[in-house]
């Protein structure tokens, strides 16, 4: 008994291969962003019909995050350091500059998914109906080995 919509969705893991493919072949990484999407972090001066395209080649970008909910990193605009956050729901595709070879997304494909929240980051409530997390017997922990 299977639940879809738990599944995670593959759109971050193409896109870190296909940047790693892009850097391997010695091409030039084109990221295409929603610049409309919610928590988007960007140059608003560069933004073309909703959209902009950013260079994410590891020559052009420093300190290059890129995880299964955003992508974050620094570079540089008009001479001026920006830092760059990009939720992966708002990359719209990624491609080489050179011969646009690479993917675009379905912009549906996070509609249906709704990942578990964990219990730290749930509002607290007096829900008297909630499981308590079971206590682990076994703390990690270090021992000294003579």
């Amino acid at each position: 008994m299977s639940d879809t919509t738990s599944i995670t969705p593959t759109r971050p893991y193409m896109v870190r291969a296909l940047y790693h493919w892009i850097e391997d072949n010695a091409l030039t990484p084109y990221l295409m962003v929603d610049a409309t999407a919610k928590n988007v972090q960007i140059p608003t001066e560069h933004v073309q019909d909703g959209r902009i395209v950013l260079n994410i080649a590891s020559r052009a970008t420093g300190n290059m995050s890129m995880e299964n909910d955003y992508i974050h990193f620094s570079a540089r605009f008009g001479g001026v350091s920006q830092e760059i956050w990009v939720p992966i729901t708002a990359v719209l595709g990624i491609y080489a500059k050179e011969n646009s070879q690479g993917m675009f997304f379905d912009p549906n494909e996070y509609d249906d998914y709704h990942p578990e929240q964990d219990s730290a980051s749930l509002p607290k409530t007096n829900n008297t109906t909630a499981t308590p997390k079971p206590k682990r017997d076994n703390k990690a922990g270090l021992k000294v080995l003579k």
